[in-house]
């Protein structure tokens, strides 16, 4: 089943979250507080991607949850709950990717304004407009961002453990992202130039900063992403690119499963073309952002193998 309209997204959650304002106010006062979470900093993000990375660098300073964290969900169709409501209200950090994808979590943060909570929005944090790709965790260059400013956030929010937080952040691009960066350079410098196709814009940032010419059109991409029809020329010219061959390797989002991409991995399967998996959330649930992000890449570079011989 195709996702509906961004525009239809924003309006359902809007009205959801409209719903859970008198939620949210009547409790605040019970919602988490630091003294539930042993003194703690409590940092709550909105996708498990980016809470995966807060959460490594708050360590032993920080409690972390992470509101969407089911694989088997789509983050561009849920919904905010009154538990949210309550987890958002009780938040000293909140982070929110932005960019129409988590427009229910404004709405929380507005029912219940917090002084002392430091908010960051991270497509306004990387520039992006609001009818930008928002899968930036996708970005190599976007994460080696965001993990500097959700340092500085939480020096903000905590000044007397600023050290803490610098040395955590060194830690973390230095020895923890190490495998995940030693991927991202060993694609880029192997398989640069090959084109590859997509099942919709999720897999745009990362195939942007591994060289690979995705061919797929921009519009297809688009559409399956914001849950509109796409076109039939752009359908029609991925078919032929299957057909032919054109594209080495075929990235699927499979939480995103429409029937026009379900046709088109069965298509690039018949023509023994690779087939490469990503997702949205971390797979499985518990694990962290490097390890889940290494896994994909080392997958597509085992596809990219095989399918090029290099």
């Amino acid at each position: 089943m195709a996702r509906p309209s961004i525009s239809k997204r924003v309006m359902v959650a809007a009205m959801c979250a409209a719903a859970l304002v008198t939620v949210v106010t009547a409790c605040s006062t019970s919602s988490k507080s630091s003294d539930s979470s042993g003194g703690k900093l409590e940092v709550v993000a909105t996708i498990n991607a980016w809470g995966s990375i807060a959460a490594q660098l708050g360590g032993d300073k920080v409690h972390e949850t992470s509101i969407i964290s089911n694989p088997d969900t789509d983050p561009h169709d849920y919904e905010a709950t009154p538990a949210d409501a309550r987890t958002v209200a009780g938040a000293k950090v909140f982070i929110a990717n932005g960019i129409g994808y988590d427009a229910w979590a404004d709405k929380l943060l507005a029912a219940n304004p917090g002084k002392d909570r430091t908010e960051l929005n991270i497509g306004k944090q990387l520039g992006v407009a609001e009818d930008g790709n928002p899968h930036q965790w996708y970005s190599p260059d976007s994460v080696a961002k965001v993990v500097d400013a959700i340092t500085d956030d939480y020096k903000k929010a905590d000044p007397a453990d600023a050290a803490y937080f610098d040395q955590q952040r060194t830690t973390f691009n230095t020895v923890t992202l190490a495998k995940y960066k030693g991927l991202v350079s060993d694609i880029k410098s192997k398989y640069a130039g090959t084109p590859v196709g997509a099942s919709e814009s999720i897999f745009s940032p990362l195939s942007d900063a591994l060289g690979l010419k995705l061919i797929t059109p921009d519009t297809f991409l688009r559409a399956i992403s914001e849950g509109t029809d796409p076109a039939p020329a752009d359908k029609a010219a991925i078919d032929q690119q299957i057909a032919t061959k054109a594209i080495k390797v075929y990235v699927f989002n499979s939480q995103n499963s429409t029937p026009d991409v379900q046709a088109q991995v069965d298509a690039v399967k018949k023509q023994g073309i690779e087939v490469s998996t990503v997702t949205e959330t971390l797979a499985p649930a518990d694990a962290t952002f490097q390890d889940w992000q290494s896994a994909q890449l080392q997958s597509l570079e085992d596809a990219l193998h095989k399918a090029t011989g290099k």
